[in-house]
């Protein structure tokens, strides 16, 4: 289950979408996920799929791979689509399950909701999958650099979240070492209740958080010892300049995200919806 998650982890491959600018990969991330939450009927969701699925043959990374990061997160895709299920007032009842009613507007909405969350966290993951965590950070330096100008520390927000996003598969592959030597010692962290499993987990998490600050204490040590100071004065090594396939990625990207808008929005509605 550590394996599986996906975010933050990076897939090397000589593809369309490695090569583009990190700021390109960025916006059309957010112009995606933005289109998600606009959409009314079932065209809106499958033009997002096509979408997803032309982006992921495009990156070379396999699409099993990516799937394999939507394990950790069933239990709250399940928790997701039952309160949307139950809870939705309204519309034609479907039928009765002890006290709960089943509605089309619940059934509909849990359907829509479950859907949004894994094409979210599907397509977020391509992001990090297509991007390296220094190129994310230039990105995001380069995009928000305006907000230099009233005083705002954006080199510093910027190597923060990169330096978030570096640690995640290195404390993944720690946690999965301390799993396993626990469970050479003997230790059980399967079987048992709720509570019984969690306090299986306090063996794993005390040593992952001294793990997490010795490291962390560690980086701040390096980082001091090469004079680091910021981000006023520094160069780039790798300036980033937009080509003619970082235009064509965003006008592929607004081309779909209007198209969708208009479909996902203002299509007959009985058409479309079950």
């Amino acid at each position: 289950m550590i394996r599986d998650i996906t975010i933050g982890q990076y897939y090397p491959a000589a593809s369309k979408v490695h090569v583009l600018d990190p700021r390109v990969k960025i916006i059309c991330t957010f112009l995606y996920l933005f289109s998600l939450f606009t959409f009314q009927n079932l065209m809106g969701y499958a033009l997002a799929a096509l979408f997803l699925a032309a982006c992921v043959r495009l990156a070379k990374v396999p699409f099993r791979y990516i799937v394999r990061g939507l394990k950790p997160i069933l239990v709250l895709l399940m928790i997701t689509a039952l309160f949307n299920l139950f809870l939705t007032p309204g519309g034609e009842i479907l039928f009765t399950f002890w006290r709960l009613k089943v509605t089309d507007q619940g059934l509909r909405t849990a359907v829509y909701m479950t859907v949004r969350l894994i094409f979210l966290i599907m397509g977020a993951s391509l992001m990090t999958l297509t991007t390296t965590p220094n190129a994310l950070t230039d990105g995001l330096e380069k995009m928000l650099s305006p907000l230099n100008h009233i005083k705002v520390p954006v080199h510093e927000i910027s190597m923060i979240m990169s330096i978030a996003l570096r640690f995640i598969p290195i404390l993944l592959e720690e946690t999965d070492k301390i799993m396993k030597a626990q469970t050479a010692r003997g230790a059980d962290l399967e079987s048992g209740n709720i509570i019984q499993k969690a306090k299986a987990m306090v063996p794993i998490l005390v040593p992952l958080f001294v793990s997490a600050f010795r490291r962390a204490n560690d980086l701040a040590m390096a980082m001091e010892a090469r004079c680091y100071r910021g981000g006023e004065g520094r160069t780039k090594m790798k300036p980033l300049i937009y080509g003619r396939k970082d235009y064509i990625a965003y006008l592929v990207t607004v081309a779909y995200t209007a198209i969708a808008f208009w479909a996902g929005r203002y299509l007959p509605f009985h058409i479309w919806i079950f």
